[in-house]
């Protein structure tokens, strides 16, 4: 059995936070959430974290903040940006992915997670269907 990934979950909003984390939890992914920015760049300096998914406009630490702090940290990690208010994002950001909401289906949300989460992990290595032979077996 293969580890569970974590993810962290950051959105201003409670109803939003719940409903994605139950989505991702009955996916079989860890998650830890947050409504915070400030909160969830300290969980994410613990180590352990695989993949953000944050909301864009937030009090304090904003979405696109808390990501250029992450990347600053570790620059594989992929995160994705979402928003509720802005349907085309063209700031700067770091974000791998962003999604509009409402924009997306939540099975569009998974697809992204497990492609991001792929692409960090690499491509599965090549099995050697012959064994390497012995030089200088008699």
């Amino acid at each position: 059995m293969k580890p569970k990934r974590t993810i962290l979950c950051v959105d201003d909003n409670e109803q939003s936070l719940s409903h994605r984390k139950i989505m991702l939890e009955t996916r079989g992914y860890r998650v830890a959430s947050y409504s915070r920015g400030e909160l969830a760049l300290e969980r994410f300096k613990q180590g352990g974290i695989d993949l953000v998914v944050t909301d864009m406009a937030m009090p304090g630490m904003d979405g696109p903040q808390l990501i250029a702090a992450i990347k600053a940290l570790s620059p594989q990690v992929p995160a994705i940006l979402i928003s509720s208010k802005v349907r085309v994002y063209d700031h700067d950001s770091q974000a791998d992915v962003f999604l509009a909401r409402g924009m997306y289906a939540p099975a569009d949300l998974l697809e992204r997670i497990r492609l991001l989460l792929v692409r960090k992990r690499g491509p599965k290595r090549m099995q050697r269907s012959t064994p390497p032979r012995q030089i200088g077996a008699a």
